[in-house]
């Protein structure tokens, strides 16, 4: 049996986990580096009858899927993955497998980036690597009001960290109710608008759905206060790239800090490069060592159930013999 492990960008796979007993049955292959588009996909990973993938770093649509007739099972790290289509695994019979996330290291980078664009850390440290010194004024987190948008796992631990910080804290979504907000202790935004108009800071923390894609965009972003700070963690789809880019352009909005984008890697011309007052990270969200452990020491457990032929943490339907 043949088992592909994708994107390991940092080549620490074998570190997270032991492999050992896993490879004692199997011929595991490591990949560092990304896939160029779904031919190669399809052009390397043809003789595997597993492939374990890294969140969402590789998509599995239904032309991918259907193009590997060899694969029988897809480990993915997480207990979803918008990346890979269920349906057409299912059809394939092919079965998918998750793990657990601890959940927390998203919402921290989150606030990370918030004090980060609140006090112009990357033109600030910058200028000193020049041989230079201050450049800006930065703002206080105390008194600034910080809007929410999605008060789940991601989204109450966030507006926790705000509280300590001192900001007002307000929250909508499109099924938040009030009772909720009460319930973590912040404010309800009756609508978007409401909460992108008071908001000093913007973050995002919703799932990206064919209701949430493009959920802000030209209009929404000029509804913010021209010294607002915008936070994407989330999903790239949820902001429009496009119009990100003209509102810092403009000066509509003071500035954003994203860490998702619509193409990952971002590629190297892309217009975000040249955007001002932006604050980019490489999709560091989830990427922390104790995040790692979770996913790779239970992406091991998952392919030594497939191989005793009781699989477990099942995403898709038996269809077929696990061995």
């Amino acid at each position: 049996m043949r088992i592909a492990v994708l994107d390991d960008f940092q080549g620490v796979a074998r570190e997270f986990a032991d492999w050992s007993r896993v490879e004692e049955r199997a011929q595991v292959t490591t990949y560092r580096s990304p896939f160029v588009g779904p031919d190669d996909v399809v052009a390397e990973l043809q003789p595997y009858d597993v492939i374990c993938v890294m969140r969402e770093r590789t998509a599995f649509p239904v032309e991918v899927i259907s193009s590997l007739p060899n694969l029988k099972l897809i480990v993915t790290t997480g207990m979803s993955n918008a990346a890979i289509d269920l349906k057409a695994a299912e059809a394939a019979g092919i079965l998918v497998c998750g793990t657990h996330s601890p959940g927390h290291a998203t919402a921290e980078l989150a606030f990370g980036l918030i004090i980060a664009a609140a006090r112009n850390l990357a033109p600030e440290v910058r200028s000193l690597n020049i041989g230079g010194w201050q450049v800006d004024v930065g703002r206080d987190l105390r008194g600034a009001t910080l809007g929410i948008v999605g008060l789940g796992r991601l989204g109450s631990q966030v507006a926790a960290f705000g509280k300590v910080f001192g900001m007002d804290v307000m929250a909508w979504s499109e099924n938040l109710s009030a009772v909720r907000c009460a319930d973590v202790g912040v404010r309800w935004a009756a609508s978007l608008d409401e909460l992108l108009a008071d908001s000093d800071f913007i973050t995002i923390h919703t799932r990206l759905s064919p209701r949430t894609r493009g959920l802000i965009g030209s209009r929404e972003l000029g509804l913010m206060k021209r010294d607002a700070l915008l936070i994407n963690t989330s999903r790239a789809g949820i902001v429009d790239t496009m119009a990100l880019i003209g509102a810092l352009a403009d000066g509509q909005i003071a500035g954003a800090a994203i860490d998702v984008y619509d193409e990952e890697p971002l590629p190297a011309g892309h217009p975000l490069h040249t955007a001002p007052n932006l604050l980019m990270t490489p999709h560091l969200g989830y990427v922390t060592r104790e995040t790692y452990s979770v996913f790779y020491r239970e992406t091991v457990e998952d392919l030594e159930a497939y191989l005793d032929g009781e699989p477990i943490r099942l995403l898709t339907s038996v269809r077929v013999e696990a061995t």
